[in-house]
């Protein structure tokens, strides 16, 4: 015998649901969480083009450990967007693409960036875990099995930011200090410390 989760769309004895994409679906997603799945996806949109802004005031400015770590962080935003892309269609959504304002590319140094990158990360956090509260709510496990992992990986990069800010702020504004920084993000070697590890 084959178990039927309440909240499916139908039974396979009766016509199938289909979403807004015309795809076959098999659970309904609740207005707010698609609405709120559509906002993060614009949000991680607007932190890869944030971050892209990042990499060209960095390379303007001749730190090329930064530009590197600024481009990865832009190509893992877009990696997240798509994750948020794919999840929707996997539900039969269709996926809303918004368009982006211009991101800030005017900085009075790294630490400012560093300070609006902790921010920005911490606004994505605070966004998940508000997606998932909001799905738990509607009893939609199918989005809060999406959002754990992304949630853990996400907690790790607001550490990271945390750390890094950590590191400019240590330098206090000294040239050679930004430097070093600049050369251990060069090396792949910019990690927060772990005593678990």
């Amino acid at each position: 015998m084959r178990m039927v989760a309440s909240g499916s769309a139908k039974s396979t004895s009766g016509p199938l649901a289909a979403g807004t994409s015309g795809r076959a679906m098999a659970q309904a997603m609740e207005p707010d969480l698609l609405a709120g799945l559509q906002q993060h996806l614009t949000m991680e949109r607007e932190a890869q083009i944030a971050y892209t802004a990042m990499a060209l005031w960095s390379a303007e400015r001749e730190l090329r450990g930064f530009v590197e770590h600024f481009k990865q962080e832009a190509a893992d935003e877009q990696q997240h967007a798509a994750l948020f892309a794919d999840y929707l269609l996997s539900r039969s959504q269709s996926v809303v693409l918004e368009a982006l304002p211009a991101p800030r590319q005017q900085w009075s140094g790294v630490e400012e960036i560093l300070s609006a990158v902790f921010a920005m990360e911490a606004d994505v956090t605070t966004s998940l875990h508000q997606l998932y509260a909001l799905a738990e709510r509607h009893g939609d496990l199918r989005t809060t099995v999406f959002l754990d992992p992304l949630i853990q990986g996400q907690i790790a990069a607001e550490h990271h930011a945390a750390h890094l800010l950590g590191r400019v702020r240590l330098g206090q504004g000294d040239n050679t200090a930004l430097l070093v920084i600049d050369g251990e993000l060069s090396a792949g070697n910019s990690q927060p410390a772990s005593l678990a590890g």
